[in-house]
């Protein structure tokens, strides 16, 4: 059965990137390839990508040059309402919302899951639609103050499992449902 996952890591204070999209702070962590939460390990349960505009031009602008072409042999969705080129075949631009969506990214995961790569908002926007089954952060040991935010709605979460990979804390969440700002537990 397909997932929805949100595989990410964000600063120990909750984001993604500095006000400048940079991710200095996360390239400079230490970590171990083949430790707890590798990307190694899970990359090889997706089956399709789905990512933000921004998240796609910072890959364009930091990631790909003649010698790096495009990262992902998995279709990739960017949902985005810009003008954007597609730089490869496997990727396709889409506009609407994540449940227009879900029949195809289901059919192009083809058995695997779909990783939710980026934004925080675009992560919400799978999750206001039913369509996040789990979120799986590294929290690195650093603090930014602001920036990119990893989530940008409220939203119960149930801790799965956690583990350590050198620098980062990892852990694993079931997506339970929206949060009601107004009530609270005693």
């Amino acid at each position: 059965m397909t997932r929805f996952r949100y595989y990410t890591a964000t600063t120990l204070d909750g984001f993604l990137a500095d006000e400048h999209d940079d991710l200095g702070w996360l390239l400079s962590q230490p970590h171990d390839e083949d430790g707890f939460g590798n990307m190694n390990d899970f990359g090889k349960q997706v089956g399709t990508v789905v990512m933000g505009a921004t998240t796609y031009q910072w890959l364009l602008d930091n990631e790909l040059s003649e010698a790096r072409p495009w990262p992902y042999t998995e279709p990739s969705f960017v949902f985005t309402h810009r003008e954007i080129t597609p730089v490869a075949d496997s990727i396709r631009v889409v506009a609407g919302s994540p449940s227009e969506f879900r029949d195809e990214l289901v059919a192009a995961a083809d058995g695997k899951d779909v990783w939710v790569v980026g934004g925080g908002d675009l992560a919400a926007q799978f999750a206001d639609a039913g369509m996040l089954d789990e979120i799986e952060v590294s929290i690195a040991p650093v603090t930014l103050g602001s920036g990119r935010p990893l989530f940008t709605r409220p939203f119960d979460l149930e801790l799965i499992e956690y583990g350590r990979n050198a620098a980062f804390l990892c852990a694993r969440y079931a997506v339970k449902g929206a949060r009601d700002a107004g009530s609270r537990e005693s």
